[in-house]
C-alpha cells in the first residue's frame, strides 16, 4: 500500500495553554513546524523557554523563533509598555483590556505566511479563542476569514489557509482536549506579568485556572496566589 505523507503545517506556538493544544493537534494531523515570535512582552524569556520545551516534548524538529521589534516600539499595551500596569482580572470591565496588543496577530500571521510559502506548508494553526477570552478583536472568526482572503490574493500559490481549531471552544473544553492529546500543560506559561511563578490574578491566569477547575483537572503550574475563581 502506498503511504502518503501528511500535509505540512505551521503552528503558531506562544508557549501558552491554547497554543500547546494547537501544537498537539498539528503533530497529530500534519507534518508540523512551529513558529514562535517574541515581541518584547513582559514574559518574553519564559514564553520562549516554553516554546522550545514544548517542541522537544512533542517532537517538533522544524522550528523558527524570531523577534518582532515593532510591537514594543509602538507600545500601547500593558504587555509591552512597562508604564502600563497589568490589571488584575477583577478590575477589568467590559471594554477591551489594556493587555490587548494592537493588531498583534496580523504581525504573527504575516511571518507565518511568509515561512509557509518557503517550506511548502498549506495550513497555519493558531490558538485563537473567542469564548472565555479577554475579548481581543483579533481573536474573532471574521478576522481570520478576512485574513484568509488576503492570503489568497497576496501569495504566489494562494492556497495557504489559516485554521483556528479552538476558536469556538470554551476554555474547559480546550483543557479536556489537551489532556486527551497529551498536550504538555506542565511546560506552558500563560501569566501576563511574572516569569518565576504565575501571578494567579491577571486575566490570563484567572481564565486558565477557571478552565482547569471546570474541566475537573489540576493545573500543573506554580502560582504565587490562587484566588477562588467562579
Amino acid at each position: 500500500m502506498i503511504q502518503f505523507s501528511k500535509p505540512r503545517a505551521i503552528v503558531l506556538l506562544s508557549g501558552g495553554m491554547d497554543s500547546s493544544v494547537c501544537a498537539a493537534l498539528a503533530v497529530r494531523d500534519y507534518e508540523a513546524s512551529a513558529l514562535h515570535i517574541s515581541y518584547g512582552q513582559r514574559t518574553e524569556e519564559r514564553e520562549r523557554r516554553s516554546f522550545f520545551a514544548i517542541c522537544d516534548r512533542l517532537g517538533i524538529q522544524n522550528r523558527l523563533a524570531v523577534r518582532n521589534e515593532a510591537l514594543r516600539a509602538i507600545g500601547g499595551s500593558a504587555l509591552t509598555d512597562e508604564n502600563i500596569s497589568v490589571p488584575e482580572a477583577h478590575n477589568i470591565g467590559h471594554e477591551i483590556p489594556v493587555t490587548y496588543v494592537p493588531f498583534r496577530n496580523a504581525h504573527f500571521l504575516a511571518v507565518a505566511v511568509s515561512w509557509a510559502e518557503v517550506i511548502g506548508a498549506s495550513r497555519i494553526l493558531i490558538g485563537a479563542v473567542e469564548q472565555d477570552s479577554s475579548g481581543y478583536p483579533d481573536c474573532r472568526p471574521a478576522y481570520y476569514e478576512a485574513f484568509n482572503r488576503v492570503i489568497a490574493a497576496g501569495t504566489k500559490e494562494g492556497s495557504i489557509e489559516v485554521v483556528t481549531p479552538l476558536i469556538a471552544m470554551r476554555k474547559s473544553q480546550i483543557v479536556r482536549l489537551g489532556l486527551e492529546l497529551g498536550a504538555p500543560f506542565d511546560l506552558t506559561w500563560s501569566c501576563y506579568s511574572r516569569e518565576d511563578r504565575a501571578c494567579g490574578v491577571c486575566d490570563s491566569c484567572v481564565l486558565r485556572l477557571r478552565a482547569f477547575q471546570e474541566a475537573g483537572a489540576v493545573d500543573p503550574l506554580p502560582y504565587a496566589a490562587v484566588p477562588q475563581v467562579v
